[in-house]
Parts: structure tokens; C-alpha cells; sequence
């Protein structure tokens, strides 16, 4: 079971930006699409749910602000399960919130209540007007705390904070880090590779491409050949089987998700 736990579609949906997703996405058994788009939470929501419902491997994570749309039970549920959609992605570095924003803690203990997985993607922030401070991981602490049912799911190993997104996940069983793999950025993956491994939390590691950044096949490459690039270097490697265990996981029952 090979699922690809981060890829984008951009809505409004291009034909030719669906042909690439359905394209990429062709390589794996799973995809979770994470949803992305200007204007309202509801309508790129909306749009989201159609095209999963017509994908049959793929899971759509729906698109939030809980410092601009409504944050109660009901609300939630209308734009996320009620339209097909499985999870929520935050975006809190580039929508400018704090990850516990009082606010937010009200949309965590609805997404709890639904069974709604949590998307944290605040990685790498690339816009001089995303606040780096709100992508660390150490701010989802006292989250994980408060709603030990909710499952968290740390984007792209939470770069560049790796070493607080290790603790977050060793500490906490609810809380999970996408390994998204950067291709061509060697001693990224080596470093968090071997932070997990050497922290023995590879087992709560989610593959993931960051489509279009990246496919899937691509990554698989990268990271069944992670030994091979560091062959000719005295530093520690991480066993193929381990690594294997990262593209093979079922990651979405891993976070309570069934994939029908």
C-alpha cells in the first residue's frame, strides 16, 4: 500500500492541472490532496469534494482559516464531510494566525468531535508576509495536549524546525510528520532521516511528494536509494527496510481514515 500523503490541486481546477494530478497520482494505491485556492473556504471546498468523488484512491483535506470562517460543528461539518472531504489543512504561517489562536483551539475541538484529521502545513514559508514563528512545531504541543483524540499531521517534517517536529512526534501518539521528499536536496533527507531513525519514530513517518513539486515515483527513487548517497561518506545509514516501511505504510489508517 503505497499512499502519497501530500499533493496539491490549485482551485479554481484547470483541465490540464487535472490530467497532472490524476497523472501523478497514477503510481500509487492512496493520494491525499490537500485543498488550495483565493476566496472562500466553502466554494474551494466544494470543488475539492467533486473531483475526490469521482477519484476513487484519492482523499481530499479541505481548506481553513478559524480566524475568518465559522468554527462551530455544524459549519465545519457543511464545508468538509457533508462536501466528501476526509480532513482540514491549515495554512497558519501564511494566513497569519497562531496555531492556538483561541480561535483555533474552537475549530480543533469541532474537528475532533467529527473525526476530522488536521493538516498542518507550514513548511518552508515562501512569501516575505508568512510568519515563520507560526510554523513551529513546539506551538502544536499544548493542541496535542488538549484534544489527544484529534490526529495532527506535521507538514514536510515541519522544515526548517526538524528537531522540534521529532520531539512532537515521539512525544505525542496522535501526532504524525509528512516526509515530503525535497529530490536533490541530499543533506535535507539525510538529516531527517537519520533524526528519525536515530530518535526510533520512523513508524510515524507519512510519505508524501508535495506535489508538483514532486512526484511520487520520484521520491520512492530517492528514498529507496538513500544509502546509496552517502556510499562513499563514513556517516551512519538508516536499514532498507525501515525506509521501505515509510512508502509501504498504510498511512491513512494509520490516521483513522478509511480509503473507500
Amino acid at each position: 500500500m503505497i499512499t502519497d500523503f501530500h499533493t496539491h490541486l490549485m482551485c479554481p481546477m484547470s483541465d490540464l492541472e487535472v490530467a497532472g494530478h490524476i497523472e501523478a497520482c497514477s503510481k500509487t494505491d492512496a493520494c491525499v490532496v490537500l485543498g488550495r485556492g483565493q476566496g472562500d473556504s466553502a466554494d474551494i471546498n466544494k470543488e475539492l469534494g467533486r473531483y475526490v468523488k469521482q477519484q476513487a484512491k484519492m482523499v481530499g483535506f479541505g481548506v481553513f482559516n478559524p480566524v475568518e470562517d465559522r468554527v462551530g460543528v455544524k459549519s465545519i461539518k457543511a464545508i468538509t464531510k457533508d462536501v466528501g472531504l476526509c480532513g482540514v489543512v491549515l495554512y497558519c504561517c501564511e494566513q497569519g494566525f497562531h496555531p492556538a489562536h483561541s480561535r483555533a483551539m474552537r475549530f480543533y475541538e469541532a474537528a475532533q468531535q467529527l473525526g476530522l484529521a488536521v493538516f498542518f502545513h507550514n513548511c518552508g514559508p515562501r512569501n516575505h508576509t508568512d510568519v515563520l514563528e507560526y510554523g513551529r512545531p513546539y506551538l502544536l504541543d499544548e493542541i496535542a495536549i488538549r484534544f489527544p483524540d484529534l490526529k495532527m499531521i506535521i507538514g514536510a517534517m515541519g522544515v526548517p524546525f526538524v528537531a522540534e517536529t521529532i520531539s512532537m512526534i515521539g512525544k505525542h501518539d496522535n501526532v504524525y510528520a509528512d516526509l515530503t521528499v525535497r529530490c536533490g536536496r541530499v543533506w535535507e533527507i539525510y538529516e531527517m532521516i537519520v533524526r528519525a531513525h536515530e530518535a526510533d519514530v520512523m513508524g510515524k513517518l507519512l510519505f508524501g511528494s508535495g506535489y508538483p513539486e514532486h512526484k511520487a515515483d520520484e521520491c520512492i527513487e530517492t528514498l529507496l536509494g538513500f544509502n546509496r548517497m552517502m556510499a562513499d561518506t563514513h556517516l551512519p545509514g538508516v536499514p532498507r527496510e525501515e525506509l521501505r516501511g515509510i512508502i509501504e505504510r498504510d498511512s491513512l489508517a494509520a490516521i483513522g481514515i478509511a480509503n473507500t
